[in-house]
């Protein structure tokens, strides 16, 4: 391999998981961004699924960060740290080639975090690394026509934002960046378990009774299924067992979904007149790990009258999309945020 050789990366640096895509290989990693740190020494103890396994399960000197909240850095050393372990894992610590990085941000970011996530990159190693925003990288891993002169939607919800956009000629035509997004599901129900039953869950308790039996939109038959939950009686201090019903879930995760709704809507009513007639004959595209929540496309498809698909790989969209991005130089000039 000679020297030189510079080696594309798209990085989908997410509140939840981080995925890296090479150009020629596709998705290499996926792992939680999760972080264990030593507290006395700040000494890095695990990376990703290893650490994540950690959380709540700690000693008192061991804490489990996830540097990301809500979509942005909250913790650039860590993310720092981590960015780092991942790149080098990529690269196998070859001294040969040069990480040319593209790392997807969520459209709210301020002008702050964006030089702190380039700067996040370049300490951990890349060479080059320059920002897309999430919503085109997202638009762009699902296959839209991001150049084409007509309008294309996309609504990406991962776990810690929401992100609707109307793209149209390689930008963003109209667009909502909502902090509401899995996470806040989690924590919706951590909420209405503790409040409801006196039953203390964690968020992973939480996140599993999500995926179980979690839904914005429930058909009659489906309302009465159940799942046992165990947690912490908050009378007692002994550990105990419920039964809930995706009925109780769906309302717990109601306020969430609407944010959701309502983010969709609000896209709707600035966009341009044919470009809404464009997405109603092309419907609205759904990616992001969170939107796989059960009857989120029916519900919203109600709401806006318009079809709604799930795209291909929702969870994959936005570093597949980087990683496109980089394979196209045309593209990438017009569509990555400085």
């Amino acid at each position: 391999m000679a020297f030189g050789l510079y080696k594309d990366m798209g990085i989908d640096l997410g509140t939840a998981n981080t995925l890296v895509y090479i150009k020629g290989k596709g998705i290499v990693l996926r792992e939680p961004s999760v972080v264990a740190l030593d507290k006395n020494t700040n000494e890095v103890l695990a990376v990703g699924s290893e650490a994540n396994r950690m959380v709540g399960r700690t000693p008192a000197n061991i804490i489990a960060v996830r540097p990301l909240k809500e979509g942005v850095i909250a913790d650039l050393e860590v993310a720092e740290k981590m960015l780092r372990h991942y790149i080098t894992l990529v690269l196998k610590q070859n001294i040969f080639v040069r990480a040319r990085v593209l790392v997807a941000v969520p459209s709210g970011v301020t002008e702050v975090e964006k030089r702190a996530v380039v700067d996040a990159a370049k300490q951990a190693g890349a060479k080059e690394a320059k920002l897309i925003v999430e919503p085109m990288a997202a638009a762009i891993g699902a296959g839209l026509p991001v150049q084409e002169a007509r309008g294309s939607m996309i609504v990406d919800i991962g776990g810690g934002t929401t992100e609707v956009a109307i793209i149209s000629l390689g930008g963003m035509v109209t667009h909502q960046s909502r902090r509401s997004a899995g996470d806040e599901m989690d924590l919706s129900i951590v909420q209405y378990i503790r409040r409801t039953y006196s039953l203390l869950i964690g968020t992973p308790s939480a996140e599993k009774v999500k995926i179980e039996i979690g839904a914005a939109y429930l058909e009659p038959e489906e309302m009465d299924k159940t799942m046992e939950i165990r947690g912490r009686d908050l009378v007692t201090g002994l550990p105990n067992t419920v039964t809930i019903s995706a009925r109780e879930i769906q309302g717990a995760l109601r306020e969430s979904v609407q944010n959701i709704v309502d983010a969709v809507r609000m896209t709707l009513e600035t966009t341009p007149a044919e470009l809404a007639a464009d997405i109603m004959v092309n419907g609205i595209v759904l990616a992001g790990g969170s939107s796989l929540l059960k009857g989120l496309d029916k519900l919203l498809a109600k709401e806006t009258g318009m079809p709604v698909y799930l795209a291909a790989e929702p969870l994959n969209c936005i570093a597949i999309g980087a990683g496109k991005a980089l394979e196209h130089y045309d593209l990438l000039e017009r569509v990555v945020s400085h």
